[in-house]
């Protein structure tokens, strides 16, 4: 269900919140997601992104994250955080792109991932944690897991978000090789150019996929 905060909308908009109806014949603040769809998205006012993380590792107590993006919907406007070798010598790792990441989930409505609820979100908000750092709290973020609409619209032998893409012949998937993978988990600027190229990558496949998918799933989300 989607979650709106009348407090953050425009006046005019705060009158159809309250006063008007959606299709359904409902009060639009009894049909959330109505409005959401009807008032918020045809006039431009959600910010939506598409985000992916990488890490050294599978879990936050013993790994931490390499980079991150999040790629604008519907333009080419990326905004990203990567670690440095000097962020490694002093031994805080990924706290500050852990910190530039809350900035910026902060300035958008809606986040979309690809398995974001089993991995991405958990384990970025884990690190925020970690250093201190308050990660959005329910109900402040809304969020959309492209890989459920995957596994509940799709027959497929395998759900990753190459098998999705390969088949619906999206382009732009690739591997990061071992050999640069260790190198940015060391610090290496060419590592970590080429782990960083890779994330941006996941970015703009997911977003094709996604606009595959959104005509054959409700418009709903939930709080990251």
């Amino acid at each position: 269900m989607s979650h709106i905060n009348p407090n953050t909308l425009s006046r005019e908009q705060q009158e159809i919140w309250y006063n008007g109806h959606c299709k359904h014949r409902h009060a639009y603040n009894e049909h959330p997601s109505c409005f959401q769809k009807d008032i918020l998205e045809n006039d431009g006012t959600l910010r939506e992104g598409y985000w992916d993380i990488e890490t050294t590792g599978f879990e936050a107590n013993y790994h931490h994250m390499i980079s991150w993006v999040i790629k604008e919907k519907g333009n080419h406007v990326y905004h990203s955080g990567c670690i440095t070798k000097e962020d490694l010598d002093a031994g805080e790792f990924d706290k500050r792109i852990c910190q530039e990441l809350v900035d910026t989930l902060n300035s958008f409505d809606i986040i979309y991932t690809y398995y974001g609820t089993g991995f991405d979100v958990k384990f970025a908000r884990s690190r925020c944690m970690y250093w201190g750092i308050p990660f959005p709290e329910f109900g402040v973020l809304q969020h959309k897991d492209v890989y459920y609409m995957v596994k509940r619209l799709m027959k497929l032998n395998r759900h990753s978000l190459e098998a999705a893409t390969r088949f619906l012949g999206i382009e732009g998937k690739n591997h990061v090789l071992g050999q640069e993978w260790m190198l940015a988990r060391i610090g290496n600027k060419k590592g970590l150019a080429y782990v960083l190229k890779h994330n941006k990558l996941d970015c703009e496949i997911l977003e094709k996929l996604h606009n595959r998918l959104i005509n054959y799933a409700k418009r709903t989300t939930s709080s990251i």
